[in-house]
């Protein structure tokens, strides 16, 4: 009976870790300014957001973020796994921008 329940809990456990991990792959909303990255010591991201209390390197499968360098706009985006890395910000997705 032991050895069940031992089981029971480590697969509910895996259960619940799955579930609440997949929101990295919700999009969220975020407002800032877009640069191009240029030389970072992290080496990701074709640009950056500098929003008022946080730096996001960011890029975009679908979208050219050069026109909207420079500019304070409001973009939906994937946080990217497995970011950051080598001290360097979190890693976004854009999916949408609005300025």
């Amino acid at each position: 009976m032991k050895a069940f329940l031992s089981v029971f809990f480590l697969f509910t456990a895996m259960i619940l870790n799955s579930c609440s991990s997949g929101n990295t792959n919700e999009a969220n909303i975020y407002t800032g300014v877009i640069q191009p990255a240029g030389i970072t010591s992290y080496q990701y991201g074709t640009h950056t957001l500098q929003t008022i209390d946080s730096l996001y390197a960011i890029k975009s499968d679908s979208i050219d973020l050069q026109p909207f360098e420079t500019k304070e706009v409001t973009i939906q985006a994937n946080k990217i796994d497995g970011y950051p890395v080598d001290g360097g910000p979190v890693y976004l997705n854009v999916l949408e921008v609005k300025d």
